[in-house]
Order: structure tokens, then C-alpha cells, then sequence
């Protein structure tokens, strides 16, 4: 007895094959998003946490400090937190116990004397972390009445600034390269699946069905498939992220949720939209196609 056969519906090709290729290239997409994301994150935590050093004249009177501390506090590029600009006052003691708790060594025994002398300490704003204006900073700060001298780890942040320079330009130019591969990987895998429905095109050209009526299946497929894969991407980063942070607890300092959502929203749209676009140049392809070249 001839057991009876399935009838092809529009755009009813075998999906899985789809969704698995479309999220494996969203997914190596979304590492190297995640890769930008945290050599980002690595800049901006090392600049908000940078000082400057103003070391003040010796002897400085109650009511000077006070002033120099106001002033600073007040300055546009100092770091604010809770209403507050970020300044605060290290005074020669602390700063000699905090040495020899480092080095292990008593210096005063040695010298005779504490040749330290006090300092306030600024946290500037990210914003500002630039060569070109920590340099004008520190100008602006040496010039103050009662300051001594005014430091900061200057080769640091250059250094920084340098190689998240070099790393973006590196991790875009892959990321540049790599969308390009995968939107023809994406392409070509929802063309091999649309193979299979050609001549279901063709008989529904044949029946008199319109253009949009024929695509209109394919399409709709194409974006769930997308929105799918994108969604699954994003799960798969998330694990991926997760179980980093569970090797290596510091990474969680770069963690980012703002970020990563924003990188997952745009994996679901770039799923999507390259499912569309493929799909309804695939099918106009058919479309205008004779019989022979189906065949």
C-alpha cells in the first residue's frame, strides 16, 4: 500500500539547519562584541580611578587647607560622588605609614625625619582622562597658592589610551571583516533552504498567486528564524559570560549589563535583518526565473 505523501506548504522548508547556522555566526559576532565591550570597560575603570597628587608647601596654616580643599572640590573636572567632589587629604603621617607598610622598612628611623609632606588627593572625572587635558590639569593645580607639586601616573594612561586605541581599531576591523562573512554565510544557508521550495514557486507563479503573496511566508519565516537565533545568541553569550565570571571573579569589575543588552538587541536585529533581506532576494531570484533554469 503507498503510504501517502506530505504536501509542501509555502515556505515550510526545514528550519533547524537554519536557526543553528544563522546562531553560530551571531555568536562569534556577539564574542567579539564582548571582547570591545570589556577592553572599553578596562579604559574607563582604570580612568575613573585616577589621581592626582598635589603635594602642598610645608606649614600650611588649618584655614589655607580647608580653602585648598574647597577650591579643588569645586574644580569641573573632579570626579563627583553623592554631591561631593572626590578630594581628599593625606597628611605626611599617613602617607609615611603607608610606605613602610609597603616596603617593610622604617625610613624616619633612618633619616631622622618624615621628608614627606602633606597632599590631597584628586579623583578626576573619566571624562577628562586625556593626556592633553590631565596636562592642563595639572598646570592649572601647581599654580594654586600653597601647592608644592603636582603628580600623577602620566605613562599609564597614555599607555591606555594608546592600546584601546590599537585593540578598537584591531577588534572593528575583524568585526568588520567578520559581519561581511557571516551575512554571506547567512545568505547562502537560507538560499540552499529555499532551493527546495523552487518549483513550489513556480507552480503558485503558475496559479496566478501575486509576488507578495508568494513571498509573504518566506519572509515571516525568515525574521522568527532570525529573531531566534538572535535570542539564542545572546543565551549562549550570557552562559559563555557567566561561566567566565565564575573561572575569574575579576572580570565581574568589567561587567556591564547596559552593554551586553544593547549587543544582544543588536544580534536579534542583525538576525533578523539579514534573514529578510536574504530570503526576499532569494525568492525574486525564483521569481524571474524560467522554467529550464530551475531545473
Amino acid at each position: 500500500m503507498n503510504q501517502p505523501t506530505r504536501k509542501k506548504k509555502l515556505g515550510s522548508y526545514p528550519h533547524l539547519m537554519v536557526v543553528f547556522s544563522i546562531t553560530l555566526a551571531l555568536l562569534v559576532i556577539g564574542l567579539f562584541g564582548l571582547l570591545l565591550i570589556h577592553a572599553q570597560k578596562v579604559s574607563t575603570l582604570v580612568k575613573e580611578n585616577l589621581e592626582m597628587q598635589v603635594y602642598l608647601e610645608r606649614g600650611l596654616p588649618e584655614t589655607q587647607l580647608l580653602r585648598l580643599q574647597q577650591d579643588f572640590a569645586r574644580k569641573p573636572y573632579v570626579a563627583v560622588k553623592n554631591g561631593q567632589g572626590q578630594v581628599r587629604f593625606l597628611s605626611k603621617e599617613e602617607g609615611a605609614k603607608q610606605l613602610i607598610d609597603q616596603t617593610g622598612e622604617d625610613f624616619q628611623q633612618f633619616l631622622g625625619d618624615n621628608p614627606l609632606r602633606d597632599a590631597y588627593l584628586i579623583k578626576i572625572n573619566a571624562d577628562f582622562a586625556d593626556a592633553k587635558n590631565l596636562a592642563r590639569i595639572k598646570q592649572e593645580l601647581a599654580q594654586e597658592e600653597g601647592v608644592f607639586e603636582v603628580e600623577y601616573v602620566e605613562s599609564l594612561i597614555t599607555s591606555v589610551n594608546e592600546n584601546l586605541r590599537n585593540v578598537s581599531l584591531v577588534l572593528l576591523g575583524f568585526a568588520a571583516v567578520l559581519t561581511f562573512v557571516v551575512v554571506v554565510l547567512i545568505n547562502n544557508t537560507i538560499k540552499l533552504a529555499l532551493f527546495s521550495q523552487r518549483f513550489l514557486i513556480r507552480s503558485m507563479q503558475l496559479v496566478g498567486a501575486t509576488p507578495s503573496f508568494i513571498q509573504w511566508p518566506f519572509l515571516r519565516r525568515a525574521v522568527w528564524q532570525g529573531l531566534v537565533s538572535g535570542m539564542l545568541a545572546g543565551l549562549l553569550l550570557l552562559a559563555l559570560l557567566q561561566y567566565a565570571y565564575l573561572q575569574l571573579a575579576e572580570l565581574r569589575l568589567l561587567q556591564d549589563i547596559r552593554l551586553f543588552g544593547a549587543l544582544a538587541v543588536a544580534l536579534v536585529v542583525l538576525g533578523m535583518g539579514i534573514g529578510f533581506l536574504s530570503s526576499w532576494r532569494a525568492v525574486r531570484k525564483y521569481l524571474s526565473m524560467s522554467l529550464d533554469e530551475l531545473y
